[in-house]
């Protein structure tokens, strides 16, 4: 029997996480680590107590809008997004902590990356967003950036 790494153990933790996702296009994931402890998790739907689109469906899909692109007319919040949101919403520092997320985070989520003072970002696939700087961003920050493929298979 092969133990998983702490890395494809938390990143196993992702896949499960993205089960939740009421997006119709793409379920995402997040897990907040720090000393090797789950501090939250989160994955892509609409804000609390706002209808999901599972259940009024997507505008983006509606308006073949392709993925990547007009993500500010998403309902849904981002995975990582609401990951922060639970922890600070539970009052738990996440300064200092790694984030864990299966797809490589959107320019608006590495701002929040960033600022939150995570500092280290551990993602699974690639997204084709349409522009680079979310990609400049995190090369300009102190962020440690590992890619790394989860060990459960799609």
């Amino acid at each position: 029997m092969k133990r998983p790494s702490w890395d494809e153990y938390f990143m196993n933790i992702t896949n499960i996480v993205l089960t939740r996702s009421t997006c119709l296009r793409r379920q995402v994931g997040a897990v907040l680590v720090k000393d090797r402890r789950i501090l939250a998790t989160g994955y892509n739907g609409a804000p609390s107590g706002i209808p999901h689109c599972s259940e009024v469906g997507c505008i983006r899909e509606e308006k073949n809008i392709p993925s990547g692109e007009r993500l500010d007319i998403c309902r849904a919040s981002h995975a990582e997004a609401n990951c922060i949101a639970q922890a600070a919403r539970h009052g738990g520092s996440i300064y200092n902590s790694t984030i864990y997320c299966t797809y490589y985070p959107c320019l608006p989520c590495v701002k929040l990356i960033i600022n939150a003072g995570i500092t280290r970002l551990v993602y699974g696939d690639e997204y084709p967003y349409p522009f680079n700087l979310h990609s400049i961003m995190l090369n300009q920050s102190s962020i440690r950036v590992v890619h790394i493929k989860s060990c459960i298979s799609e």
